[in-house]
């Protein structure tokens, strides 16, 4: 048995045995199926508790996302870990009748949610679900103009790998989007950040979702994520180019983008 994880990080490392899964340490095979059940629990509540945790901010942090992608009509676009599908839902309009939208996310039930709320708005002819690990996405090499992930990375075991198969799948001058909670860039704002989401956040999971559990799991998985420069860093491992971010909120979330050419 090779000891080659003793002298890498545990979080990160394809080879080491463990991984995080908010504060506490699981072995990585476990972890898929452990942020399954978070997402299981939390799915039909999902966009109500959004809006309630956000304050409805999220709106506009996925919103700027969208005016920064650049899709333009005719485009394919893939929406990784879309859940309930805000950001298809302006895609697949922005592409119109010749372009095309995939919904993937790994979670059965997040995508059952997000296929019925497009479906009851009427968007249905240019968008896809697809079920899918976004560390081994199941599409063809150079296949999509633009692909997007909001606030799916944090979850992923190998964040690694995940930026290594959408490089894969993107065509050369395609970008990549990924919007995901970051660090706070002031003291204070991090001090009253952890306050709301240690204090707050899982009592309002439990009076809306009444699951107080998973709303703790998502506040420690945003502390263990990779932090601005280090998420940039691992764009450039991927092979992107101009790899760049920006802070909103105070650094509460970032947008990171980067390019293939």
């Amino acid at each position: 048995m090779s000891d080659n994880h003793n002298n890498t990080s545990p979080t990160e490392a394809s080879d080491a045995p463990t991984t995080h899964f908010g504060f506490k340490q699981v072995e990585k095979n476990q972890k898929a199926s452990l942020v399954a059940n978070v997402f299981d629990s939390v799915a039909a509540k999902y966009d109500v508790m959004n809006d309630l945790m956000s304050m409805g901010v999220h709106r506009l942090w996925k919103r700027f996302a969208i005016d920064c992608s650049g899709v333009r009509a005719g485009q394919k676009v893939l929406d990784i870990a879309g859940g309930t599908g805000d950001l298809t839902a302006k895609f697949s309009r922005l592409v119109g009748p010749t372009g095309n939208v995939t919904l993937a996310d790994i979670n059965l039930s997040m995508l059952k949610v997000g296929r019925d709320k497009l479906r009851d708005r009427g968007l249905v002819s240019n968008i896809d679900y697809v079920q899918a690990d976004a560390e081994a996405l199941p599409f063809p090499d150079n296949h999509f103009d633009v692909v997007t992930m909001a606030f799916g990375l944090r979850n992923v075991t190998e964040k690694q790998n995940a930026l290594n198969s959408i490089y894969r799948v993107l065509k050369p001058g395609g970008r990549l989007l990924v919007l995901e909670f970051s660090k706070p860039t002031s003291e204070q704002l991090s001090k009253l950040y952890d306050t709301y989401s240690f204090h707050i956040l899982p009592k309002m999971g439990q009076l809306v979702a009444n699951d107080a559990e998973s709303y703790q799991y998502l506040a420690e998985s945003i502390r263990m994520h990779p932090d601005q420069e280090t998420l940039k860093g691992m764009f450039e491992t991927a092979g992107f180019d101009q790899c760049d971010y920006q802070n909103l909120t105070g650094g509460i979330v970032a947008l990171h983008r980067g390019y293939k050419f």
